[in-house]
């Protein structure tokens, strides 16, 4: 048998003639996040996420990827996996029997409990991707993920499954593999060893609930900018406040969506301090 390329992800769902162990280089660690992506481009995956530390990570079999193909499950001579829309209208619609063949393929040795192991839609219609959902998605023994195409999916597949929709933001994709790999991405670097640094996404942008305070490195001076003085006192304490005044003023002025949340949260006037 020839052996699944990386293109494939490290693992997909396929018969094997031979052990899994003698076909893998390295096997994942046991209760593995895991990853199930059902798209009609399984070719396009791991993409970016076969580079980098998620790259690394996959090698090292701390998280798994498995793409399901969804045109094997597609209808008739051609595998068709859409159809025109009921009442009228342009462009295609997934059916609803050929994704739930791909669901019930996708749901084999998965918990039953949601919970644990969500099913996602990427669509623009969903609830907002966020940091706080890449949180809780990075804490669950995987996630199975679709990716639309065409006009979208038949509602009657969404309600019967159950399956929760998520946004990457108000715009339209052409197919969600791209919105696929950048929630797999957010969501794989909160596992424990796979940034190496867990302290690094600590203090980052959404950590807390602010965007992450302007950034500096070596030259000291460069172009005729200086690193502002603070950063260089050795002072940890003036260098926090430092950060956190940045990230505030940051926060208020770029997303006031997110400055009135923090707010709330922490039982402050959104509009004291008119100097941020």
């Amino acid at each position: 048998m020839t052996r699944p390329t990386k293109s494939h992800g490290r693992l997909s769902i396929r018969a094997a003639s031979e052990p899994r162990e003698l076909i893998e280089e390295r096997p994942p660690l046991r209760d593995a996040w895991t990853a199930r992506v059902i798209t009609l481009f399984p070719n396009a995956f791991p993409g970016v996420l076969g580079l980098s530390l998620t790259g690394k990570a996959l090698d090292e079999g701390l998280w798994r990827l498995e793409p399901v193909d969804l045109r094997p499950f597609g209808e008739g001579r051609h595998r068709n996996v859409d159809d025109t829309p009921a009442g009228g209208g342009p462009g295609m619609v997934l059916r609803p029997d050929v994704m739930a063949a791909a669901l019930a393929q996708a749901a084999e040795g998965t918990p039953p409990d949601r919970s644990e192991w969500p099913v996602i839609y990427l669509s623009p219609r969903g609830t907002p991707f966020t940091q706080a959902t890449a949180q809780r998605l990075s804490r669950t023994r995987g996630v199975t993920l679709i990716c639309g195409r065409f006009e979208g999916l038949d509602q009657r597949v969404i309600d019967h499954v159950g399956i929760e929709e998520v946004s990457l933001g108000d715009f339209v994709l052409t197919g969600g593999e791209i919105a696929a790999q950048a929630l797999i991405d957010a969501t794989v670097r909160l596992i424990p060893r796979v940034l190496g640094n867990q302290a690094s996404t600590e203090a980052e942008s959404f950590s807390d609930g602010l965007l992450e305070h302007p950034q500096y490195t070596r030259p000291a001076t460069w172009a005729g900018h200086d690193i502002p003085e603070v950063l260089l006192s050795g002072h940890h304490g003036e260098i926090a406040r430092w950060r956190r005044d940045r990230a505030e003023r940051l926060t208020k002025e770029r997303r006031p969506d997110l400055w009135r949340a923090y707010c709330a949260a922490h039982g402050r006037d959104p509009d004291e301090d008119q100097e941020l």
